[in-house]
Protein backbone atom coordinates (compact mmCIF):
# COMPACT_ATOMS: atom_id res chain seq x y z
CA UNK A 1 0.00 0.00 0.00
CA UNK A 2 3.48 2.07 -0.11
CA UNK A 3 1.72 4.69 -3.19
CA UNK A 4 -1.40 4.90 -0.70
CA UNK A 5 0.15 6.02 2.09
CA UNK A 6 1.16 8.98 1.12
CA UNK A 7 -2.02 10.38 0.93
CA UNK A 8 -2.81 9.58 4.19
CA UNK A 9 -0.65 12.30 5.71
CA UNK A 10 0.73 14.80 3.17
CA UNK A 11 -2.28 17.36 3.34
CA UNK A 12 -1.74 18.10 7.02
CA UNK A 13 1.86 17.90 6.72
CA UNK A 14 1.98 21.01 4.03
CA UNK A 15 -0.46 22.94 6.26
CA UNK A 16 0.91 22.57 9.62
CA UNK A 17 4.44 21.81 9.15
CA UNK A 18 7.46 23.92 10.45
CA UNK A 19 9.29 25.52 7.62
CA UNK A 20 13.27 23.88 7.08
CA UNK A 21 15.91 26.12 6.48
CA UNK A 22 18.15 23.86 4.07
CA UNK A 23 17.89 24.50 0.34
CA UNK A 24 17.09 22.22 -2.03
CA UNK A 25 18.86 21.07 -4.79
CA UNK A 26 22.36 21.91 -5.79
CA UNK A 27 25.34 19.80 -4.50
CA UNK A 28 23.50 16.91 -2.05
CA UNK A 29 26.23 17.09 0.76
CA UNK A 30 26.10 20.86 1.20
CA UNK A 31 22.58 20.15 1.66
CA UNK A 32 23.23 17.36 4.08
CA UNK A 33 25.53 20.09 6.26
CA UNK A 34 22.65 21.79 6.15
CA UNK A 35 20.07 19.43 7.45
CA UNK A 36 22.79 18.16 9.87
CA UNK A 37 22.50 21.53 11.53
CA UNK A 38 18.59 21.82 11.21
CA UNK A 39 18.68 18.10 13.40
CA UNK A 40 21.04 19.81 15.78
CA UNK A 41 18.87 22.46 16.61
CA UNK A 42 15.95 20.41 16.68
CA UNK A 43 17.37 18.44 19.38
CA UNK A 44 19.29 15.72 17.59
CA UNK A 45 22.54 14.70 18.97
CA UNK A 46 25.65 14.72 16.97
CA UNK A 47 26.28 11.02 17.23
CA UNK A 48 22.79 9.91 15.44
CA UNK A 49 23.20 12.53 12.80
CA UNK A 50 26.96 11.54 11.91
CA UNK A 51 25.65 7.69 11.91
CA UNK A 52 22.32 8.40 10.39
CA UNK A 53 24.41 10.40 7.44
CA UNK A 54 27.69 8.42 7.24
CA UNK A 55 27.82 7.43 3.65
CA UNK A 56 24.70 8.31 2.31
CA UNK A 57 23.98 9.33 -1.07
CA UNK A 58 21.47 11.07 -3.95
CA UNK A 59 19.84 7.79 -5.00
CA UNK A 60 17.96 8.21 -8.21
CA UNK A 61 16.24 5.10 -7.92
CA UNK A 62 13.73 6.99 -5.52
CA UNK A 63 12.94 9.55 -7.59
CA UNK A 64 12.68 7.84 -10.17
CA UNK A 65 9.91 5.46 -8.04
CA UNK A 66 8.51 9.28 -6.80
CA UNK A 67 7.57 10.11 -10.75
CA UNK A 68 6.24 7.58 -11.78
CA UNK A 69 3.36 7.45 -8.58
CA UNK A 70 -0.10 8.39 -9.13
CA UNK A 71 -2.04 8.97 -5.86
CA UNK A 72 -5.17 8.07 -7.27
CA UNK A 73 -7.12 5.07 -7.75
CA UNK A 74 -8.03 3.96 -11.34
CA UNK A 75 -10.61 0.82 -10.49
CA UNK A 76 -14.02 0.80 -9.40
CA UNK A 77 -14.37 -0.09 -5.78
CA UNK A 78 -15.66 -3.80 -6.84
CA UNK A 79 -12.38 -3.62 -9.03
CA UNK A 80 -10.31 -3.16 -6.17
CA UNK A 81 -11.66 -4.72 -3.36
CA UNK A 82 -11.66 -8.07 -5.57
CA UNK A 83 -7.94 -7.72 -5.74
CA UNK A 84 -7.50 -6.52 -2.06
CA UNK A 85 -9.98 -8.85 -0.06
CA UNK A 86 -9.82 -12.61 -0.58
CA UNK A 87 -11.09 -15.66 0.77
CA UNK A 88 -7.10 -15.94 2.03
CA UNK A 89 -6.53 -12.68 3.68
CA UNK A 90 -10.24 -12.46 5.60
CA UNK A 91 -8.89 -16.43 6.60
CA UNK A 92 -6.03 -15.04 7.81
CA UNK A 93 -7.39 -12.11 9.30
CA UNK A 94 -10.21 -13.81 11.49
CA UNK A 95 -7.02 -15.86 12.66
CA UNK A 96 -5.38 -13.23 13.38
CA UNK A 97 -8.47 -11.86 15.50
CA UNK A 98 -8.17 -14.97 17.93
CA UNK A 99 -4.79 -15.24 18.33
CA UNK A 100 -4.50 -11.49 19.49
CA UNK A 101 -7.90 -11.53 20.88
CA UNK A 102 -6.77 -10.83 24.80
CA UNK A 103 -4.14 -7.84 23.08
CA UNK A 104 -7.13 -6.44 21.05
CA UNK A 105 -9.43 -6.41 23.99
CA UNK A 106 -6.73 -3.94 25.75
CA UNK A 107 -6.72 -1.69 22.85
CA UNK A 108 -10.31 -1.53 22.42
CA UNK A 109 -11.01 -1.12 25.90
CA UNK A 110 -8.03 1.85 26.15
CA UNK A 111 -8.63 3.65 22.04
CA UNK A 112 -12.21 2.91 21.58
CA UNK A 113 -11.20 1.37 17.93
CA UNK A 114 -13.29 -2.04 17.10
CA UNK A 115 -10.44 -4.72 16.34
CA UNK A 116 -11.69 -5.85 12.70
CA UNK A 117 -10.86 -2.42 11.63
CA UNK A 118 -6.99 -2.36 13.34
CA UNK A 119 -6.94 -6.04 12.13
CA UNK A 120 -8.06 -5.32 8.41
CA UNK A 121 -5.80 -2.24 8.20
CA UNK A 122 -2.82 -4.72 9.07
CA UNK A 123 -3.50 -6.81 6.43
CA UNK A 124 -4.00 -4.79 3.93
CA UNK A 125 -0.49 -3.04 4.21
CA UNK A 126 1.64 -5.78 4.99
CA UNK A 127 -0.49 -8.60 5.48
CA UNK A 128 -0.75 -8.79 9.16
CA UNK A 129 3.31 -8.02 8.80
CA UNK A 130 3.95 -10.83 6.85
CA UNK A 131 4.14 -9.27 3.91
CA UNK A 132 6.58 -6.49 2.23
CA UNK A 133 6.78 -3.38 4.75
CA UNK A 134 9.42 -2.11 2.28
CA UNK A 135 13.32 -2.48 1.89
CA UNK A 136 14.25 1.27 1.41
CA UNK A 137 17.21 2.90 3.53
CA UNK A 138 14.89 5.06 4.95
CA UNK A 139 17.55 7.89 6.14
CA UNK A 140 18.94 7.73 2.39
CA UNK A 141 15.29 7.75 0.76
CA UNK A 142 14.24 10.70 2.52
CA UNK A 143 17.19 12.81 2.52
CA UNK A 144 16.93 12.50 -1.40
CA UNK A 145 13.45 12.75 -1.58
CA UNK A 146 14.00 16.60 0.64
CA UNK A 147 17.09 17.34 -1.74
CA UNK A 148 14.74 16.99 -4.85
CA UNK A 149 12.30 20.54 -4.80
CA UNK A 150 9.40 19.52 -5.60
CA UNK A 151 8.16 18.46 -2.25
CA UNK A 152 11.25 19.39 -0.07
CA UNK A 153 9.72 21.08 2.68
CA UNK A 154 7.42 18.10 3.57
CA UNK A 155 10.35 15.78 3.21
CA UNK A 156 12.42 17.56 5.15
CA UNK A 157 10.31 17.17 8.35
CA UNK A 158 10.01 13.86 7.47
CA UNK A 159 13.46 13.22 7.53
CA UNK A 160 14.08 14.94 11.26
CA UNK A 161 11.36 12.50 12.32
CA UNK A 162 13.33 10.06 11.18
CA UNK A 163 16.07 11.25 13.10
CA UNK A 164 13.74 11.37 16.07
CA UNK A 165 12.80 7.36 16.23
CA UNK A 166 16.89 7.10 16.03
CA UNK A 167 17.38 9.62 19.04
CA UNK A 168 14.61 8.00 21.11
CA UNK A 169 15.56 4.71 20.87
CA UNK A 170 12.98 3.17 18.77
CA UNK A 171 14.46 1.56 15.84
CA UNK A 172 18.46 1.30 15.45
CA UNK A 173 19.83 1.95 11.95
CA UNK A 174 19.85 -1.30 10.66
CA UNK A 175 16.17 -1.49 11.29
CA UNK A 176 14.84 1.86 9.67
CA UNK A 177 13.51 0.20 6.84
CA UNK A 178 10.88 1.42 4.74
CA UNK A 179 8.99 2.22 1.24
CA UNK A 180 9.26 4.63 -1.12
CA UNK A 181 8.79 7.68 0.49
CA UNK A 182 9.71 6.39 4.24
CA UNK A 183 6.95 4.89 5.06
CA UNK A 184 8.03 2.12 8.05
CA UNK A 185 6.49 -0.98 10.32
CA UNK A 186 3.61 -3.42 10.05
CA UNK A 187 0.60 -0.40 9.33
CA UNK A 188 3.30 2.00 7.33
CA UNK A 189 3.82 4.68 9.30
CA UNK A 190 5.75 7.85 7.34
CA UNK A 191 8.32 8.74 10.64
CA UNK A 192 6.46 12.21 11.45
CA UNK A 193 2.89 10.09 12.36
CA UNK A 194 5.99 7.58 14.16
CA UNK A 195 6.69 10.05 16.41
CA UNK A 196 3.20 11.30 16.52
CA UNK A 197 0.74 8.39 17.22
CA UNK A 198 3.51 5.62 18.16
CA UNK A 199 2.63 4.11 21.32
CA UNK A 200 5.00 1.50 23.00
CA UNK A 201 2.19 -0.59 24.52
CA UNK A 202 4.27 -3.83 25.32
CA UNK A 203 6.13 -1.49 27.90
CA UNK A 204 9.85 -2.27 26.50
CA UNK A 205 10.66 1.60 26.87
CA UNK A 206 10.66 2.06 22.73
CA UNK A 207 8.07 2.22 20.33
CA UNK A 208 8.55 -0.70 17.54
CA UNK A 209 6.85 -0.51 14.65
CA UNK A 210 8.17 -3.56 12.69
CA UNK A 211 8.78 -5.90 15.31
CA UNK A 212 6.33 -5.16 18.32
CA UNK A 213 2.72 -6.41 17.02
CA UNK A 214 1.22 -4.51 20.72
CA UNK A 215 3.04 -1.30 19.47
CA UNK A 216 1.81 -1.86 15.80
CA UNK A 217 -2.00 -2.42 16.91
CA UNK A 218 -1.73 0.06 19.53
CA UNK A 219 -0.20 3.10 17.51
CA UNK A 220 -3.19 2.42 14.43
CA UNK A 221 -5.98 2.41 17.46
CA UNK A 222 -4.07 5.85 18.82
CA UNK A 223 -4.10 7.29 15.54
CA UNK A 224 -8.01 6.78 14.61
CA UNK A 225 -9.03 7.36 18.44
CA UNK A 226 -6.76 10.87 18.20
CA UNK A 227 -8.45 11.64 15.09
CA UNK A 228 -12.41 11.22 16.22
CA UNK A 229 -12.82 7.57 15.82
CA UNK A 230 -15.38 5.93 18.21
CA UNK A 231 -16.20 2.73 19.35
CA UNK A 232 -19.68 1.52 18.99
CA UNK A 233 -20.85 3.90 16.20
CA UNK A 234 -20.98 2.83 12.65
CA UNK A 235 -17.83 3.03 10.35
CA UNK A 236 -19.52 2.85 6.85
CA UNK A 237 -19.38 5.71 3.90
CA UNK A 238 -21.28 8.53 5.14
CA UNK A 239 -20.35 7.47 9.21
CA UNK A 240 -18.50 9.75 11.31
CA UNK A 241 -16.15 7.11 11.82
CA UNK A 242 -15.55 6.43 8.16
CA UNK A 243 -14.24 10.58 8.46
CA UNK A 244 -12.08 9.50 10.83
CA UNK A 245 -10.37 7.18 8.98
CA UNK A 246 -9.78 10.20 6.29
CA UNK A 247 -6.40 10.67 8.37
CA UNK A 248 -5.14 7.22 7.50
CA UNK A 249 -5.98 7.38 4.16
CA UNK A 250 -7.52 10.28 1.86
CA UNK A 251 -8.65 7.98 -0.75
CA UNK A 252 -12.80 7.40 -0.16
CA UNK A 253 -12.02 3.43 -2.34
CA UNK A 254 -9.69 2.32 0.27
CA UNK A 255 -11.44 4.05 3.12
CA UNK A 256 -14.64 1.18 1.91
CA UNK A 257 -12.04 -1.06 1.71
CA UNK A 258 -11.16 -1.08 4.91
CA UNK A 259 -14.60 -0.63 6.04
CA UNK A 260 -15.71 -3.68 3.67
CA UNK A 261 -12.84 -5.69 5.16
CA UNK A 262 -13.47 -5.14 8.76
CA UNK A 263 -17.16 -6.75 8.56
CA UNK A 264 -16.38 -9.56 6.18
CA UNK A 265 -14.02 -10.23 9.62
CA UNK A 266 -16.51 -10.47 11.37
CA UNK A 267 -19.42 -12.13 9.36
CA UNK A 268 -21.37 -9.02 8.01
Amino acid sequence: MRKFCLAIFFASLIASGPAFAARCGGDFNAFLSAMSQEATAAGISQGVISQAFAGVTNDQAVLNFDRRQRYTFNKSFEQYVATRVGAGRINGGRAMLQRHAALLSQIEAKYGVPRQILVAIWGLETDFGKGDMGKQQVIRTLATLAHDCRRSELFQGELLAALQILQRGDLPLRDLIGAGAGETGQTQFLPSSYIKYGVDFDGDGRVDLRHSVPDVLASTANLLHTNGFKMGAPYGEGSGNFEAMHEWNHALIYRKTIAYFADRLVGR
